[in-house]
Parts: structure tokens; sequence; C-alpha cells
């Protein structure tokens, strides 16, 4: 059985609702971030397709009725090549545990799992790699602490947090997260952390990698019960920290901030509590929840310091935030004023 392969791009508005149709005549929703379609066509209907977003592969869905004729290699063959194409060579998919021999016979790997329903592969062996990178970082001790932080922007809330995570640890590990899908750059982000942290000495700044995982990746197109969707997001994110990252440098904690404004955010940090402690071939990590400084009878938090720039209150800002974050955010309102 032949089958005919062609690209719809995002511009391509007609074709793009019938890469839709079909999708909707699987069961599956279209990712909005995808790029661009490779899709199989049989007597001008599609029968299968798969889109490339960033770094990763989303949207795979074949014709139930032609499963198992190799159209799922052929398919993975061609959106291959349209990846590597365009320069991406390194490539992550989700998928369902279902088909991780499908996915593994086109030469992708499992990462890990959440609640046996999706599972993360990737092309490349980078989180060994990766593995082997932060061993050189191990530090030995009683309490090995360890954040992960976006810092949008980098505020003192955030260097109380990391200042009480050190007081408490022979040493610190923090994670930036390096996704670029915040307010401020990942490169001002992990500038405002290293330049605002500098006098700590017990602690070590990594550059975030794809192993801690953004939702801006993480799949919902597969996912019938939204209401799921926090909590798969969560224990994958976790069960990758726990059983990949933490144990090359020996991590027993994990430091957080209460969360009283964010319902979401509280509710992974309550997770994280249960996750990280249940049985596993791994140590557990002891969740340490730390309450956050205020001024003004309010939490000092990145979300307060993007709304008073909104509202161009700078002076309001300056109690916020160290030196080097205001200087930028100074230099960013400015610029804004001059358009």
């Amino acid at each position: 059985m032949s089958f005919v392969f062609s690209e719809v791009p995002h511009t391509s508005i007609v074709r793009w609702q019938k890469v839709k149709d079909f999708l909707d005549s699987v069961d599956l929703e279209m990712s909005e971030d995808v790029e661009v379609f490779v899709v199989a066509k049989e007597d001008d209907r599609i029968v299968a397709c798969g889109g490339v977003s960033g770094k990763v592969l989303k949207n795979i869905a074949l014709d139930e009725s032609l499963r198992g004729e190799g159209l799922a290699l052929s398919l993975m063959s061609e959106l291959l090549k349209v990846a590597f194409r365009e320069g991406r060579h390194e490539l992550f998919l989700f998928t369902k545990p279902d088909y991780q021999e499908v996915f593994e016979s086109c030469g992708f790997k499992y990462i890990e799992q959440a609640h046996h329903q999706v599972i993360l592969m990737e092309n490349s062996y980078n989180i060994d790699l990766y593995k082997k990178r932060l061993r050189k970082y191990k530090h030995t001790g009683d309490v090995v602490g360890s954040i992960v932080m976006n810092c949008n922007p980098f505020t003192l809330g955030h260097r109380f947090l990391v200042e009480q995570a050190c007081e408490r640890s022979h040493w610190v590990h923090l994670f930036v997260v390096k996704e670029d899908a915040s307010f401020f750059t990942f490169k001002d982000r992990y500038r405002l952390i290293c330049e605002g942290l500098v006098d700590l000495e017990n602690l070590t700044i990594h550059e975030g990698s794809d192993y801690i995982i953004s939702k801006a990746t993480f799949p919902t197109y597969f996912i019938k019960d939204k209401r799921q969707i926090d909590s798969l997001y969560t224990e994958l994110d976790l069960n990758i920290f726990r059983n990949h990252l933490a144990p090359q440098l020996g991590i027993t904690h994990r430091f957080v901030g209460e969360e009283p404004l964010c319902a979401v955010t509280n509710e992974y940090n309550q997770q994280m509590k249960k996750l990280l402690v249940r049985p596993s071939e791994f140590p557990a990590i002891e969740v340490v929840e730390l309450g956050r400084i205020e001024y003004g009878g309010e939490p000092i938090s990145a979300s307060r310091v993007r709304k008073l720039m909104q509202h161009n209150r700078l002076e309001e800002i300056l109690p916020l935030v160290p030196p080097t974050t205001y200087a930028l955010i100074a230099h960013m309102m400015s610029k804004e004023e001059e358009k």
C-alpha cells in the first residue's frame, strides 16, 4: 500500500483545518504550537499526521484501520526529515505507554512516565550526558538542598528563599528554568540570579535543561480527562527530578516557598511532598516549605513586580528587588517610554 506524504505549514489555513478534522476523527486535539505538520494521504484522504513544535514531536496519529501497515515508521521517517532540516536533531515526544515499542523502533528511548498514562521519550542519549555533567558538581553532606526557580524576575523574595536553604544545608543546587516562555528572557533571568546570589558560598547555580519539564511542552492533546493534566504534569516532572537528576548530586532536600496566592502552585507543592518521598529505588527527598517575606503587608513575588511594571510604578519596585534587577527593569521601562 502506497502513501503520499506532504507538509502542511501553519500558513495554509484550509489544509490546516483538514489536519484538525483528521485529529478530531481519532479523538485528539490539535496542539496550537505546532509549526508544521507532515501528513500521509491515501486516495487524497489523510490517514496519518505528525507535527513539529520546537524540539518536540506532537499530534502523531494514524488511522486505526492502517495500524500495523508500516505507516508509523514511514510517517516518523518523514517527520524526522523535516525536523532535521530545521536543525532540530535532539528531539522529544510524549506518548501513551501502548505505543512505546513503536517509537523505540524509530530510534526513540524511554526516559520516564506518569500514572502509566504518559511517557517521555527522546532520540538521543542526552539525558545520560546531562547526568554525567551533573555528577561533577556533587557535594556530600547530611543536607544537600535543591531549588527549582524561574525568577521572572529575580526578587528579594527569591533571595530570601535561597538564603534560608543555604543556611539549612551543607550545599544547595539551584536549577534555573531554561525555557524562554517568560516575560524576562532566560539570559536575563540567569544573569540576575547569579549576580543577586554571588555572595553565597555553598551554592551551585545550574542552567536548566530539557529535563525540567515545562508545561509549554507537556501534552494535553491525548489526555481525555482534562482534570488529570496538572497531576500528570507534576508526576512526570518530579519523577525525572527524583529518579534522574537528584541522585547525580546526592540531593536530600528540596526547598520551596509557600504559595498562598496561586492555587495551582500550592497544589504542586503539596504533590511534591507526596511524590518525592513515596517508595522508590532512589532515596526519598524531603520537601521543606519556607514562609515568604513580605513588604507592605503583601508577599514579595515576581508577579507583583510585573504588575507594577505594567502600571509604570517604578518607585514601588525598588524595595522588592535587588539593585541588579532594579537596574534592568528601569532600563526596560525607559526604553518602553521612548517608543
